[in-house]
């Protein structure tokens, strides 16, 4: 590891805000498209307006960014926000499909591409709340 990987975030390797809401907008342009994310477009609003900017806030501030997300909401308490919504195999596959699209589709590093991969395939395997 280099001095830089310990200084730079996720955030700043990636491209910063501008790569945040292009992947975000892939990931429910897909979500609304492909027959494979039925099972969670079926989860959403049909306004994806405000999901979108909640979404664009939260990665922004995970990735090390600035402080978007728990300003406003507090702590992310996912499994909790998300309890509500039946999570298991299916839903958790059709997600991280329509994430690794929108990720290879943005994020031109492919080391920093493969990081998050990991970091949000563990977060989805989390989020899961049924068999």
């Amino acid at each position: 590891m280099t001095s830089t990987d310990v200084t730079t975030s996720m955030f700043e390797r990636i491209g910063g805000s501008a790569t945040i809401d292009a992947l975000v907008d892939r990931f429910y342009d897909r979500m609304d498209t492909l027959p494979e994310a039925k099972i969670i477009h079926a989860m959403h609003a049909d306004d994806l307006g405000l999901i979108r900017d909640v979404l664009k806030r939260y990665l922004t501030e995970w990735t090390g960014g600035p402080r978007l997300y728990s300003v406003e909401k507090g702590h992310p308490r996912l499994r909790q926000r998300h309890i509500g919504f039946a999570i298991g195999d299916a839903e958790r596959d059709a997600w991280m499909l329509c994430m690794r699209g929108a990720l290879e589709e943005t994020v031109t590093d492919t080391a920093a591409r493969q990081e998050l991969d990991k970091a949000i395939s563990g977060l989805a395997d989390w989020m899961r709340n049924r068999q």
